[in-house]
């Protein structure tokens, strides 16, 4: 090994043993800060991305600009000045974005969340290191160029990425693995809808359906304001509706109307949950090759844009005209009415199909636009209506997506983050309440599980919550054969044999754990491998240390699958 090898190795093995060591809160606030320095990049590079491939497959090809919220450069609705080439604009990027998926990383594709959310249960060190980059690509691509979809879903997969790999790098244990996960999660969705305390939150909310995760939430606070800091210090710390002033509440007959808004809001999130899962089924049937469903999708989504372009991209800039009074009596009415439907019809099109991005974004856009489609059939024919929609069109964002995300409170935080309003809280409670009750276990993130009993990282916590109290160290007995790395695999095997073991640890001469390997490996060694070492066999592991717990112990054989 060379010296600056050798050094490097040195410093990482002193680094491990320091984080180890380190009480959680001390801990956090550096692993935290590193998971939101990372996160906020991440933001800002998609963020980036994203407005070059919108210029160039919108703009360019289709003169076209679409509307953008305050806090962005409040652009205005605008015709496109070739509108018949969006239908071909939206398929190429479905093209392009199907290509770069399915021939790199098939599991970037979809949305991102809910990838991170399977990565948090069921493999928190197993994030390829190649899946962020992707997802940012071909994400930027499939909204850039007018699919529909969120920008939280790249991000998300960024800073739990990195999560990931800040476990295995520092050999974290399978908890601290985990709220790493959840915490680089939580930064880049807060970050990229500029909502740090809400991002915070939905570390520790968005896991599970009926749960929280809360040792995610210190770590949450640390990533998230860090995340923010870097995203506002190169894009903006505007909210990014602007501040919405003219929302309130003082008038308790209304509550009668946040109560209607968050019946409707419930199931007009059944439907987006029924549409979006038998769109991915119905594209599954499909023989066509994966790579190009997204195109056929996209041209679907452009031709539907010619009629409603709120449905291409994210539709930010129809919700920022459903926020002002006389911008959205402008309107068709039917136009405002469509919307909504027409919003969860594109989404489930253009991300079932196969294609990258986000579905948290389209959700409060249909909650958003919802809202406003209430506001106008009762404006001046009901009483008590308040004189702006703002306050109709904030709780039905926060009501819609809430419920069907399971995550109301984070919800709640980051739509008030975004609008830069507080006031609407109280409704919204009522309204995000009624929603949950109509939306019942349903929830938009299929890899969500019910509670922490359900989860690989609780369970043996629940079954046997003693085991939190005895160290590891006292119910370990040395191996029975240890084997070494440049031992060849049929003198390992027969050793293995000889003493009746399934497999042993693999360790070098200088007493560092290497892996472990197990005798079937060695037995489906095709024939000509005689020659093998044990080294180039051995799987990685998760090594626990003499001071961790017995349930540290059990939840690292879960994280690796091993009994």
């Amino acid at each position: 090994m060379s010296a600056p090898a050798a050094l490097g190795a040195s410093l990482l093995r002193e680094a491990r043993l320091r984080i180890r060591s380190a009480d959680h809160l001390r801990k956090w606030i550096l692993l935290g800060a590193l998971i939101g320095l990372i996160s906020g990049l991440g933001a800002v590079a998609f963020l980036t991305a994203l407005e070059f491939a919108s210029h160039l497959f919108l703009g360019v090809l289709a003169g076209f600009t679409p509307a953008t919220p305050a806090g962005e450069g409040a652009a205005p609705i605008t015709d496109a000045a070739r509108p018949w080439v969006i239908p071909l604009v939206v398929a190429l990027g479905g093209l392009l974005s199907g290509i770069i998926v399915f021939r790199l990383a098939p599991e970037a594709e979809g949305h991102g969340t809910d990838a991170a959310i399977a990565a948090f249960h069921h493999g928190a060190r197993r994030v390829r290191a190649r899946i962020p980059l992707i997802k940012l690509v071909s994400s930027a691509i499939t909204i850039g160029s007018g699919g529909s979809g969120g920008r939280e879903g790249p991000t998300a997969q960024i800073g739990a990425g990195f999560g990931s790999f800040l476990a295995r790098l520092l050999d974290l244990d399978a908890r601290d693995a985990r709220i790493a996960v959840a915490t680089g999660m939580g930064a880049g969705i807060g970050a990229i809808f500029r909502a740090p305390l809400g991002g915070a939150v939905l570390a520790a909310e968005i896991p599970y359906r009926d749960d929280l995760e809360a040792d995610a939430l210190i770590p949450g606070f640390v990533a998230s304001i860090v995340a923010f800091s870097v995203l506002g210090s190169f894009i903006s710390f505007a909210p990014i509706f602007g501040s919405i002033s003219s929302a309130g509440f003082t008038d308790p007959r209304q509550l009668a109307y946040y109560a209607l808004i968050g019946l409707l809001a419930g199931l007009a999130g059944r439907l987006y949950i029924a549409s979006f899962y038998g769109a991915r089924r119905w594209f599954s049937t499909w023989r066509l090759p994966r790579m190009f469903r997204p195109a056929i999708a996209g041209f679907a989504v452009g031709l539907l844009g010619l009629a409603l372009p709120g449905v291409l991209g994210t539709g930010y800039g129809w919700v920022q005209a459903g926020l002002d009074r006389q911008t959205l009596l402008g309107l068709p009415l039917w136009v405002v009415l469509a919307l909504p439907f027409a919003k969860i019809l594109a989404t489930s099109l253009s991300i079932g199909s196969g294609g990258s991005g986000g579905i948290f974004g389209p959700g409060m856009v249909i909650g958003g636009l919802l809202g406003a489609g209430v506001w106008r059939l009762l404006e001046g024919s009901a009483p008590a209506v308040p004189a702006d929609p703002s306050g109709f069109v904030i709780v039905a964002m926060m009501a819609l997506f809430g419920s069907i995300a399971h995550a109301p409170l984070a919800v709640m935080l980051m739509v008030a983050e975004m609008t830069g309003n507080l006031s609407m809280l109280a409704p919204a409670m009522l309204a995000i309440g009624i929603a949950m009750l109509v939306v019942g276990p349903k929830s938009i993130y299929q890899s969500q599980l019910q509670d922490r009993s359900e989860s690989p990282a609780h369970q043996f916590r629940f079954a046997m919550p003693l085991l939190a109290s005895i160290p590891a160290g006292d119910a370990a007995r040395s191996a029975r054969l240890v084997l070494r790395p440049d031992e060849l695999a049929t003198e390992a095997a027969e050793r293995l044999r000889a003493a009746l073991l399934p497999g042993a640890p693999v360790v070098d001469r200088a007493g560092q754990l290497r892996g472990t390997l197990e005798l079937a490996r060695i037995e489906a060694l095709p024939p000509g491998s005689s020659g093998a070492k044990v080294g180039d066999l051995a799987d990685s592991t998760t090594a626990v240390s003499v001071d961790d717990s017995l349930d540290d112990v059990l939840a690292a054989l879960a994280d690796g699958h091993r009994s």
